[in-house]
């Protein structure tokens, strides 16, 4: 995977045990010398001190760091100082999304900020630091949920791409062929930016569960179900997961896929297991 892509996911954590277990685990992954670590940004932007703090340090470390944005509770001024704070700190990275409501908000009644859509983000982004920020966004080949049709969020993924994004990672699937399928329509329409496919572990069938209800991640039925039938033994549940999704990158990679960009929850062991069968040399 030398010419390829590859980064790893944190989410900011929020305890002073979370913190050092985030640092064991990230110790652990920095030895596959990924291209950059991201971190993500809270729904209404719950952490963004939180994402700040863990990006500065992983960027102390001598390590690429990519800062989720959000649209989602965000002003012009906010933005403005955010940006120019991860400039000063040689921070070339960032992950525009529009991001989530808070927790017990339906989407009326809750002001999103003066930032509506990510195509917006980005083009602020760029308006006010040209070049300086790598741009990543994100795409979706099982369809965004609050999409109106499969054709409308390839548009909405395409004024992303005119915005200034440079490169798009996507929510993560078990079906290589909407992946392959998405790439191949979004070239269709003059697309032609890298989208790394993003890679989501499995190691806890609940928890995948409700993930995947929430972001519209479709778990294939003859996974659910050989998932299901291993009741509360998680030591098969690794195993089968480790096959699956190692199968999945390895089809990915034979198509030709630019990179892989791991959601590792703040877990390492599930990350290096997948990158050791895949023969990632640094593993």
């Amino acid at each position: 995977m030398s010419d390829k892509i590859f980064s790893i996911e944190f989410f900011p954590p929020k305890t002073p045990e979370g913190v050092e277990k985030l640092r064991v685990a990230r110790a652990k992954l920095a030895e596959l010398h990924p291209s950059y670590f991201s971190v993500t940004f809270g729904a209404g932007g719950s952490t963004q001190q939180g994402t700040r703090d863990t990006v500065l340090e992983i960027k102390r470390e001598g390590h690429e760091a990519a800062p989720h944005l959000s649209c989602m509770g965000t002003s012009r001024d906010n933005l403005r100082s955010l940006l120019q704070d991860y400039k000063s700190h040689g921070i070339k990275r960032l992950v525009a999304l529009r991001g989530d409501l808070p927790s017990g908000y339906g989407t009326i009644g809750f002001s999103s900020g003066e930032f509506r859509y990510a195509s917006e983000l980005v083009e602020f982004v760029r308006a006010e630091t040209g070049d300086w920020f790598h741009i990543e966004v994100a795409a979706y080949p099982e369809v965004h949920p609050q999409a109106k049709s499969p054709q409308d969020d390839l548009q909405n993924f395409a004024r992303k791409v005119k915005a200034g994004a440079n490169t798009a990672i996507t929510q993560y699937f078990y079906n290589p062929d909407a992946y392959f399928r998405f790439v191949e329509d979004a070239q269709k329409i003059g697309v032609n930016v890298p989208i790394i496919a993003g890679i989501m572990p499995i190691t806890n069938y609940s928890q995948l569960m409700r993930f995947s209800d929430m972001c519209g991640a479709e778990i294939p039925r003859w996974i659910r179900l050989k998932l299901a039938s291993f009741g509360d033994d998680s030591e098969s549940i690794r195993a089968f997961g480790l096959d699956v999704v190692t199968r999945l990158c390895e089809r990915l990679l034979a198509g030709d896929v630019p990179g892989l960009h791991f959601y590792s929850l703040n877990q390492a062991n599930a990350t290096l297991a997948i990158c050791h069968n895949l023969g990632t040399p640094s593993v």
